[in-house]
């Protein structure tokens, strides 16, 4: 609770507080995040489902994330469990876990949009409309993307998204995208 009114405070202080958590987010997505955002187990997770899921059309899109949604909160549920039980899902805890609070969820998109693998749930499962995959894997290597703090229900904290392209390393290839939830109050903490 202690860390969520910590939050909610630099929140409300305004512009000066999200310069400071972008830069924030800058500095750690260069520090900690780029030494593993393109590991070979997330790639071949992400290499994988571009194989299964490049013919799907918008109409299956939708009718997955719509039942992703019905299921949200039951993680033995077919479409949840799937993404949240592989190697992928497993490499993202231990970073979320060795993050030492400042990553509260991450998780993995393929070509389309489509959660590949996440340490918790998301709250939906296609990100493919959203500022987190438009700004990255569209725009190819390199592509970043920092949100503004919000109140994130997936992971019940005041928190930014740091958001990146994924690309295979062996063929330059862009294959998806993967965003880190991070904690505003852990990440700032951790900056000073």
């Amino acid at each position: 609770m202690k860390h969520i009114f910590a939050a909610a405070l630099l929140f409300v202080a305004g512009t000066a507080q999200a310069d400071e958590f972008q830069d924030a987010m800058q500095n750690y997505l260069e520090t900690h995040v780029q030494g593993w955002m393109n590991d070979p187990v997330l790639v071949a997770a992400i290499a994988a489902q571009n194989g299964v899921t490049a013919s799907y059309d918008q109409a299956q899109i939708d009718t997955m994330d719509q039942m992703w949604i019905g299921f949200y909160g039951a993680d033995d549920a077919p479409i949840i469990a799937e993404v949240l039980n592989n190697p992928a899902a497993d490499f993202l805890r231990q970073q979320v876990g060795a993050s030492g609070g400042v990553i509260t969820e991450a998780f993995i998109m393929d070509a389309r949009g489509l959660n590949v693998a996440a340490a918790v749930a998301t709250s939906d499962y296609w990100q493919g409309d959203e500022e987190k995959f438009t700004l990255t894997y569209p725009l190819g290597a390199g592509a970043a993307h920092f949100s503004d703090p919000e109140y994130d229900e997936s992971s019940q904290e005041v928190q930014g998204q740091i958001s990146v392209a994924v690309t295979d390393t062996a063929t330059g290839e862009t294959i998806g995208a993967l965003t880190v939830g991070v904690s505003l109050t852990e990440l700032l903490l951790a900056q000073n």
